[in-house]
């Protein structure tokens, strides 16, 4: 089986640690790394890495990363060859749920439009400008994209989705080596304890597929330095202060759902787990516009997850999804 060079890959990134005072976190990502890759490896891992050694070579690339799609651009228009040998390996890397992407002229219509999301979020933030900023459960790291855009200083993302890596590592092949931006295949509980190491922390996503919400928001606050900001999107239900639903089983088809509270509730969370300064931004319905099956996600997506004569309600009977954003601040 064809090994995946993780030593070689993440060697700037152990660098920066290291120069940052983190060295306790650059010895444990290695070992948590070695054990992924090299002790215990996915048996997919080669047919990644095959797709992204045939995508074609290309000189003088330009990236825009502050348009709805992560673009990239080239001096020339590539030949019919190429651009046949670029769409077939990425398309080696289906299916494409995090997005959208553009690689010099081939669209990548991905499941979700994650830009509708950043849209949402992106007016309430902090200047992003010289940030360490992090991302938990960054899916392929498009958000990590825009964080860069918008001038941060280092942007990491974490999501244990091996898929996600090799997604990301074929916009970052194109990149300046310079750029400051990784994604770790690495869980929440993963990270060191009190890491205290983010002026700005991401959670979307994450909390509903938590069991317990509280540590999630714990975990985060370590995740901060004093005065840092945490950046919270996640599903929640209609209700009063101290309501959350709690699915039976599933949820829109998902099993891993535990809690969706109230924005009520939510702002009740944040502050018992010592956030100040906790404030909705955003609540806004997911639509099948915004997630939808396509070509490059040829798999099931929210309208087949929603009651076909209730469109309003999952096919549980439950609310339709609908999501807030909070941003709060640690003391």
């Amino acid at each position: 089986m064809t090994t995946f060079d993780w030593q070689r890959c993440f060697a700037p990134l152990f660098d920066d640690l290291d120069s940052r005072g983190l060295e306790h976190w650059r010895i444990l990502l290695q070992q948590q790394l070695r054990k992924r890759f090299d002790e215990n490896p996915h048996g997919d891992i080669a047919r990644w890495m095959r797709a992204l050694d045939t995508l074609p070579a290309i000189g003088n690339v330009k990236t825009e990363l502050d348009r709805p799609a992560i673009t990239l651009r080239a001096d020339q228009s590539l030949s019919a060859g190429a651009a046949d040998q670029l769409e077939q390996s990425l398309r080696g890397l289906m299916p494409w749920r995090k997005g959208p992407f553009e690689f010099f002229g081939t669209y990548i219509d991905t499941e979700w439009r994650s830009d509708w999301k950043w849209d949402r979020v992106a007016p309430y933030l902090s200047d992003l400008d010289g940030r360490q900023v992090l991302d938990v459960g960054c899916g392929s790291g498009y958000h990590c994209w825009r964080m860069l855009g918008e001038g941060a200083g280092r942007v990491i993302g974490i999501d244990p989705g091996l898929l996600f890596l090799f997604q990301f590592l074929s916009v970052k092949r194109y990149v300046s080596p310079e750029q400051r931006i990784d994604l770790l295949p690495v869980r929440m509980e993963d990270l060191p304890a009190k890491l205290e190491a983010f002026d700005t922390t991401f959670s979307m996503g994450v909390l509903y597929h938590r069991r317990s919400p509280l540590d999630h928001l714990l975990e985060l606050k370590d995740t901060l330095r004093p005065g840092g900001e945490l950046v919270l999107e996640t599903l929640i239900a209609d209700g009063p202060e101290g309501y959350s639903l709690m699915p039976e089983d599933r949820y829109g088809q998902m099993r891993n759902v535990w809690f969706l509270p109230s924005c009520d509730t939510l702002l009740r969370w944040l502050d018992r787990t010592g956030f100040r300064n906790a404030r909705v931004v955003d609540v806004t319905e997911t639509t099948t516009e915004e997630q939808r099956s396509t070509d490059w996600m040829r798999f099931q997506s929210l309208k087949d997850f929603l009651d076909p004569d209730d469109p309003t309600k999952t096919v549980e009977g439950y609310p339709g999804p609908k999501r807030a954003t909070v941003i709060a601040d640690k003391p």
